[in-house]
């Protein structure tokens, strides 16, 4: 029996994420999977309310709750149709288990917390229409992590 994976999609709510998430639902989620939509909001200035959060980000969010008003809300996120289709395709055709993380802070170092503290076997995240040189120089960049 295959080992169950952690799969992270970095969200953002962008053309580019949307493909990525699509993209991991149709190529990478087997069934059993884990994916944990990663979506890192910034922090605004004199914000104290998720101040609890901001080191570790929110507790796993089940996608029942994260498709509730309230729990967005909650959270600030503004959840995309077609992001919620996805996940809704993730969980039932693949049998995939679908928990969202809200981070707040600088993208770039919150998921390599992220990679780290959820122990993901891979990230996924759009190029954000990057062409072939500029990737390179980003993931220059993203080893970072």
């Amino acid at each position: 029996m295959a080992k169950e994976r952690k799969i992270g999609i970095a969200m953002d709510f962008s053309k580019s994420s949307k493909n990525a998430l699509r993209w991991a639902t149709d190529n990478l989620i087997d069934k059993g999977d884990t994916l944990l939509l990663i979506h890192v909001k910034q922090p605004q200035p004199g914000e104290s309310r998720n101040l609890l959060w901001s080191n570790t980000g929110s507790p796993l969010i089940p996608l029942v709750e994260f498709r509730e008003p309230e729990v967005l809300r909650k959270y600030e996120v503004e959840l995309d149709p077609e992001v919620l289709d996805s996940l809704d395709t993730a969980s039932r055709q693949k049998q995939a288990t679908v928990v969202a993380k809200v981070y707040w802070g600088d993208a770039r170092e919150k998921l390599c917390d992220a990679v780290g503290s959820l122990k993901l076997d891979c990230l996924v995240m759009g190029s954000r229409g990057l062409g072939s040189i500029q990737r390179y120089f980003f993931l220059s960049y993203c080893f970072f992590c």
